[in-house]
């Protein structure tokens, strides 16, 4: 690949992040079905076709938006292999994380409430997205029990629902609050009410 041509690549591959960031930011504004593709091209400073030579629908931008999410929180969820009670940990430090970005938390609340409705083009991506959350979520807790850190009575698949839940209301609770609600503070006090072993 010549200079030139490496160049331009990055050049497309920074277009392509910008046009993701503002798309994330309007689809957290507006929701998606609100959200105008060629308010998003002005936004990033090129024509509504430029727009669309990157993502040719607007589906694919949503879908595009959604897994560079889940890639990014993917990666730090994953660092060092944490398993069992230390998953459960990090999953209170992303908490912690979104607190530190509204738009994020804003952009997945309004878009979950509204791929409830089977037509949208997030739907299979959400419901996907559910059971692997709990799934994984339950592996988690299965591990804190064969390792004799979680109470008698806690069955993994249940706290795996619960705590997702509790995660997703706190961040509807953060957002209404002005971001005044301590989502990490009150995941950590549920999980620790469910170990026998200090967080």
């Amino acid at each position: 690949m010549t200079g030139e041509a490496r160049r331009g690549y990055a050049k497309g591959r920074a277009k392509r992040v910008e046009i993701l960031d503002q798309a994330m930011s309007m689809f957290g504004e507006v929701g998606y079905r609100g959200a105008s593709l060629r308010v998003i091209a002005t936004r990033c400073g090129i024509s509504h076709p430029g727009l669309l030579h990157h993502f040719p629908t607007k589906g694919s931008l949503l879908l595009a938006v959604l897994e560079h999410r889940d890639e990014v929180d993917g990666r730090w969820l994953s660092v060092g292999g944490p398993t069992g009670v230390d998953r459960l940990r990090r999953l209170i430090g992303l908490a912690a994380l979104n607190a530190e970005r509204r738009g994020i938390v804003e952009l997945f609340t309004v878009l979950a409430a509204e791929a409830t409705s089977a037509d949208h083009p997030a739907h299979a991506y959400f419901v996907e997205r559910y059971r692997d959350s709990v799934m994984t979520t339950a592996v988690s807790y299965t591990e804190a029990r064969d390792a004799g850190a979680l109470r008698d009575g806690i069955a993994p698949g249940e706290a795996a629902q619960q705590l997702i839940a509790l995660m997703d209301g706190l961040q509807t609770q953060w957002l209404l609050s002005g971001c005044a609600t301590d989502m990490a503070g009150v995941l950590r006090a549920h999980v620790q009410a469910q170990l026998t072993v200090r967080l």
